[in-house]
């Protein structure tokens, strides 16, 4: 039975104890209840407590539920430290929202749980999905949740795949649905201001783009020593969370957080950072409708392919746009950082470098340069869930939008595909997105996916 607003919240109510009155309905506080934007999580781990709490904290917004495959997976972050599953996110909108009314959570449930994203789709009582899944799933919840008129705010990678990444385009812009990628950096001060400075000329002409990505094989979770096969953990649905991925046993080694390792389910830390690096090189260049035409000198090293991570440990490779910017790409040295980071050079030995909290430059004082009332000035966002909040009640485009998360992880797809084959070269048209003249790298630009899970 396809759930109704009614229907759905006779059924919060019957689980709540008393039902409750909110201090905007009369008159003061939030917006009233019509008025709100009713948001589900999609996978609640690690990113969710940030994008979580974000858009709790954010009065427009009222977060009706929590799904995920793990009911309590306890401890689940990339210091290991955290909490995760649906269990745990339904105790923390209970507690954020009982402490705005000033109830006692134990009295309310502000919030349902599931373990199938199909019955947030299929409720017409949700207006908005915050999709916090690994990537192999990004594709087939986002196309759905388009199909379902449902806005929609999607983690980077946006896709394990270029034609998933394409089909996610297409699907949003069919049903003209908000969309926002989770590529948060366009949303710092510090990678804007480097754009602007760039895309002013501010260092003259672009010649070449560094940009250092974090390498290895991290051990996030704590559990990568135990790679032989488990049981599930009470209150997984591991055949779930496997979904459209190659069935194998479950082990803690992949589950949670370290499965980035692995190419079923990600690019590794070409697609993980270079998502978000790769982003604000395309920015910098006014690139977001198109990307690099060559790829070349890739090296890299991998383990076993039949290894349980196989992802790239260290790595080398070059692009080029059609402009002549050679975009250089390397595994980060300790003085980039844990994160990376991007240097713009141009003209007479100028660059402007920046990184995570990070903006400088040569000469030093160059990025204070100020620029005249007629430069470019690029969409500001201080706040990039806030931003796609803002852009769902104006229908205005979000800082980043399907589009240009798709161009961006291109970029890291396409690298990933060189190097795994080991070519020399690969050589990309940007506007019919095939690879040319090499029949086996333009296969991998999509990847089968495990009956019966399907974009059609």
């Amino acid at each position: 039975m396809k759930l109704t607003r009614r229907t759905f919240l006779r059924g919060a109510a019957a689980a709540a104890a008393p039902m409750w009155v909110p201090a905007s309905v009369l008159g003061r506080g939030r917006p009233a209840p019509s008025e709100r934007l009713t948001l589900a999580c999609i996978g609640f781990g690690t990113i969710a407590h940030t994008t979580g709490r974000q858009f709790l904290n954010n009065d427009r917004v009222q977060v009706v539920a929590v799904c995920d495959v793990n009911r309590l997976s306890g401890h689940y972050g990339y210091q290991g430290e955290l909490e995760g599953g649906r269990e745990y996110g339904r105790r923390l909108v209970n507690e954020h929202y009982a402490q705005k009314e000033h109830r006692d959570p134990a009295t309310v449930n502000y919030c349902r749980v599931t373990e199938d994203f199909r019955e947030i789709l299929a409720d017409d009582t949700i207006d908005a999905v915050n999709i916090s899944t690994p990537d192999h799933w990004h594709a087939l919840i986002a196309v759905a949740a388009a199909r379902a008129g449902k806005h929609i705010y999607c983690q980077k990678p946006l896709a394990l795949t270029v034609a998933e990444g394409r089909a996610i385009v297409q699907a949003v812009a069919a049903a003209g649905v908000t969309f926002q990628t989770g590529s948060q950096q366009r949303s710092s001060i510090h990678f804007r201001r480097a754009c602007e400075l760039v895309r002013n000329g501010v260092i003259g002409k672009v010649h070449t783009i560094r940009v250092w990505l974090p390498g290895g094989h991290k051990d996030w979770s704590g559990l990568a020593a135990r790679k032989d096969p488990e049981p599930a953990p009470e209150g997984l649905n591991w055949e779930f969370w496997l979904g459209p991925a190659p069935s194998r046993p479950y082990c803690p080694a992949l589950h949670p957080l370290n499965w980035r390792h692995n190419y079923d389910f990600s690019g590794g830390m070409i697609t993980d950072f270079g998502a978000h690096h790769f982003d604000i090189v395309q920015w910098a260049l006014d690139a977001d409708s198109t990307g690099p035409v060559r790829f070349f000198h890739g090296q890299a090293e991998f383990p076993p392919r039949d290894a349980l991570y196989n992802t790239a440990t260290s790595f080398h490779f070059e692009a080029e746009y059609a402009s002549g910017a050679r975009m250089i790409v390397d595994v980060a040295a300790p003085e980039h950082g844990g994160t990376g980071g991007i240097r713009f050079e141009g003209e007479n030995g100028q660059w402007i470098y920046c990184a995570r909290g990070v903006l400088n430059s040569q000469p030093e004082g160059l990025v204070k340069t100020k620029l005249p009332d007629t430069a470019i000035k690029l969409y500001a966002s201080n706040d990039h869930e806030r931003n796609f909040v803002d852009c769902v009640f104006t229908g205005q485009p979000t800082i980043c939008p399907a589009e240009v998360g798709h161009r961006s992880i291109t970029i890291a797809h396409l690298a990933n595909i060189m190097l795994r084959l080991g070519r020399a070269e690969l050589r990309w048209d940007p506007v019919k997105e095939e690879i040319i003249g090499d029949s086996e790298a333009q296969a991998m630009l999509s990847r089968p996916m495990r009956a019966p899970w399907s974009l059609a």
